[in-house]
């Protein structure tokens, strides 16, 4: 609830900076070498859009659809998980209610993905696809949305590495760690799941952020002051047990964690233990596969050459989080780190106004800030002839 409550009270701002851009959205004019041509640009609404939308922060993750859809023109179609429709449908009413949305601009069908979802992304009167979750499933989106050439924007998995030199504020930077990897239970696509390591502060990095780990407090998630509830459902729970299984015969060395807590308060609920293995390499199924769940995986580097080959030796590229205060260096390391966000000396920071969105199997389109509305518009090229002559009808111009 600690996390919920702090994103459901942001998302008034979304909405009201999307509804500040409503009118802000146009075209332009365009100078070309045709003398006696007139030539502009409208930007419009790309029509009808289907949403899919995770288990995992519901309605933050509706919300950064749901509001450029509307500042662009667009209606909406919405399926959530069927895990956690209750909010969205509660939503849903909410709006009807206080709201003079005309009819049939924001919808919502719940059911399964491969029947709901699916039906949503083969629609034929479906404009456009807005996808939220693992790069698996985006794979079949984007085959279904493939039938009907719907534009897709997909914002995918990630195993995105948190990287720390040896200049960095080491108890900042722990704290930068636990945001990116014990924030949300670790159920967050920009999770900082591998954590690259300079061999010089390796083992005292490790000394902080094992002994914070073991103080976080596991609990009711409806209490505020709990840190790290359970995870979603039971097969959620049963993959980290996988992973962690894997982690320890590939040869990775359990920190901390690595099981379900033995507390007897906890026993009954899908809790598992804040998790850190060392003695990770980045060809471990650990390191490349996404667990999302609090399990870090510690690699060590020597060199900043290092550091960035490790960092995108991945198929994901959702995020990244630096820690240095050699300026130069963070900038060489957020041109060269291939990630849709990066951040230096913090992690897991978004805002309205700026662009978040992933590189290679983390998916494609942008959601948040100005970037977002262009995804949900299309572009028409007007052309007026000034002249009172067309030239020759066998020529192109």
């Amino acid at each position: 609830i600690r996390e919920m409550a702090g994103q459901t009270k942001y998302l008034v701002d979304y909405y009201h900076y999307f509804a500040g851009a409503a009118d802000k959205i146009h075209g332009e004019v365009i100078p070309t070498e045709k003398p006696t041509m007139f030539n502009y640009t409208l930007r419009e609404p790309v029509g009808v859009v289907g949403a899919i939308v995770p288990w995992n922060s519901p309605l933050l993750l509706l919300s950064w659809k749901l509001a450029p859809a509307l500042a662009a023109g667009c209606t909406m179609v919405v399926k959530p998980a069927e895990q956690t429709s209750a909010s969205t449908l509660e939503f849903a009413r909410l709006v009807l209610q206080a709201t003079d949305l005309p009819p049939g601009v924001f919808n919502v069908v719940t059911g399964y993905g491969p029947s709901a979802g699916g039906a949503l992304a083969r629609h034929p009167d479906v404009n456009k696809l807005a996808f939220t979750g693992s790069s698996q499933t985006g794979k079949i989106i984007a085959h279904a949305a493939a039938e009907n050439h719907t534009r897709l924007s997909l914002e995918l998995g990630g195993k995105s590495p948190n990287i720390v030199f040896e200049d960095a504020n080491l108890d900042n930077a722990v704290n930068g760690i636990m945001k990116g990897i014990f924030a949300a239970t670790g159920q967050t696509c920009m999770a900082g799941s591998r954590l690259l390591v300079h061999d010089s502060v390796m083992e005292e990095l490790l000394d902080k952020l094992a002994h914070r780990a073991r103080q976080i407090k596991l609990g009711d998630p409806q209490n505020m002051d709990t840190e790290m509830g359970p995870v979603a459902f039971k097969e959620q729970l049963d993959k980290i047990k996988y992973y962690c299984q894997k982690g320890v015969e590939e040869g990775a060395k359990v920190v901390v964690g690595g099981k379900p807590p033995e507390r007897a308060d906890l026993t009954r609920g899908y809790f598992f233990e804040p998790t850190i293995f060392r003695d990770v390499h980045n060809q471990m199924q650990i390191a490349r596969e996404e667990i999302f769940g609090p399990v870090l995986c510690v690699i060590p580097f020597s060199t900043e050459a290092e550091a960035i080959q490790l960092a995108n030796d991945t198929p994901y590229g959702l995020g990244a989080g630096i820690w240095t205060y050699n300026v130069q260096r963070a900038h060489r390391l957020a041109k060269a780190i291939k990630a849709g966000t990066v951040w230096v000396n913090n992690y897991r920071v978004v805002s309205y106004a700026s662009p978040f969105g992933g590189f290679k199997a983390s998916g494609y389109g942008r959601e948040n800030g100005l970037e977002a509305i262009r995804d949900y518009t299309q572009v028409k090229s007007v052309w007026i002839e000034l002249s009172d002559r067309v030239g020759d009808p066998f020529t192109l111009g």
